[in-house]
């Protein structure tokens, strides 16, 4: 059956695990995208602390869907070969974590460069590491983030179609695409929709970059759920909140409440997943409950 599962960072509630359990179960969602946990990001979990995790988790009935990492998220004049070593390691624990993803990024260029001169060099390193990835059979998933490489549509698909592996699969983030002032539907997302295996759900105001709960932005979120859904789409939706107050924050929605936003953590969590709720039900998709 096609449809949804929700998953959520669960370090924009709090790095304590116990605290992202809680929150994350009252709300029914059972998937975390671990990124921060205990007070480290999980690129520096060491072996024995991820299978601890993996422990904790299996008692409470959670799973990971995903690794958050930060790979790929340096400059180009940084140290690769560490940086693929670092890899190595979040490659590892997402064994150890039984998840089949990796969330990653295609690279920093110099401000003021000319991206297309990294064209080559992004799809050496990322083919290089969608080879390790193939041999774990974890699949790699590219995350459209402003100032990487990868931070348009045209330049997603440089990446996707250079490496052309199954292994290497993208992140459609809306937000993300906004903030460098990029439509999201239908232009990024009919681009890049056979592509896409997993979202990040943040949505913004184009005019100002401002995060905000989906539904309330310019992503056009329901229109690409909708179009997913109904074309077989099974899969995560991550929810990214990035939340916080921003003037004209008033006058955007009346129903949003605005000190829940104001005030952070759980609370401003609980903004998010509830207008991701409503989005979903108000488009007639399908929220899959694992």
């Amino acid at each position: 059956m096609s449809g949804f599962t929700l998953s959520a960072f669960g370090d924009e509630i709090d790095m304590d695990l116990n605290v992202q359990m809680e929150v994350l179960g009252s709300h029914g969602i059972r998937y975390i995208e671990m990124r921060g946990v205990d007070g480290k990001g999980v690129e520096k979990l060491s072996s024995v602390e991820a299978e601890v995790i993996k422990r904790r988790m299996d008692d409470r009935g959670f799973k990971v869907s995903c690794i958050g990492s930060p790979i790929g998220k340096v400059h180009f004049a940084d140290d690769f070969a560490a940086h693929l070593e670092l890899f190595r390691h979040v490659l590892s624990n997402a064994r150890v974590l039984d998840t089949r993803f990796i969330r990653l990024f295609s690279f920093y260029y110099p401000e003021g460069s000319d991206p297309s001169f990294y064209k080559e060099e992004v799809i050496s390193r990322l083919g290089e590491m969608t080879l390790l990835a193939a041999d774990a059979d974890v699949m790699l998933l590219h995350e459209n983030e402003k100032h990487i490489y990868g931070d348009t549509p045209e330049r997603c698909l440089d990446i996707l179609e250079g490496v052309a592996s199954p292994f290497l699969q993208a992140v459609f983030d809306p937000a993300n695409f906004l903030q460098c002032g990029v439509k999201t539907y239908p232009k990024a997302f009919r681009q890049l929709k056979k592509y896409i295996k997993y979202l990040h759900i943040k949505d913004a105001l184009i005019e100002t970059g401002s995060v905000v709960p989906a539904g309330y932005g310019d992503g056009q979120i329901s229109e690409i759920l909708a179009e997913l859904e109904h074309e077989g789409f099974e899969g995560f939706l991550s929810i990214e909140p990035h939340l916080g107050y921003f003037e004209g924050l008033e006058k955007l929605q009346k129903d949003i409440d605005i000190m829940k936003i104001k005030s952070g953590g759980r609370e401003s969590f609980a903004v998010a997943v509830n207008a991701l709720k409503a989005l979903l039900g108000g488009s007639g998709c399908t929220e899959v409950v694992k």
